[in-house]
């Protein structure tokens, strides 16, 4: 059974930093590609970035040249580096298995001052 578990999440003032981490198991996790989504309640869950098994990565555009998608095959575990966090990039943040329904239980990001 694949898990993924989410961490890193937390307050931070505008403009500051957080990276968040999801570890995996239970998967071939070199062999997959991973991604982060957000969500803000009675909006849709958005893809954020994505990153595939070959360090191939895709941003959305509201967080180009801000957030960064890497991972760690040896470790199982893909991380999103925020920077210059905005008021708007408030939201649940989940990480996902791409082209399947594996979906970590979600980490909270808030920006606020």
């Amino acid at each position: 059974q694949v898990q993924l578990v989410e961490s890193g999440g937390g307050l931070v003032q505008p403009g500051g930093s957080l990276r968040l981490s999801c570890a995996a198991s239970g998967t071939i996790f070199s062999a997959v590609a991973m991604a982060w989504y957000r969500q803000v309640r009675g909006k849709e869950r958005e893809l954020v970035a994505s990153i595939s098994k070959f360090g191939t990565t895709n941003y959305a555009d509201s967080v180009k040249g801000r957030f960064t998608i890497s991972r760690d095959n040896a470790k199982n575990t893909v991380f999103l580096q925020m920077n210059s966090l905005k008021p708007e990039d408030t939201a649940v943040y989940y990480c996902h298995v791409r082209v399947t329904t594996y979906w970590g239980q979600g980490t909270q990001v808030t920006v606020s001052s």
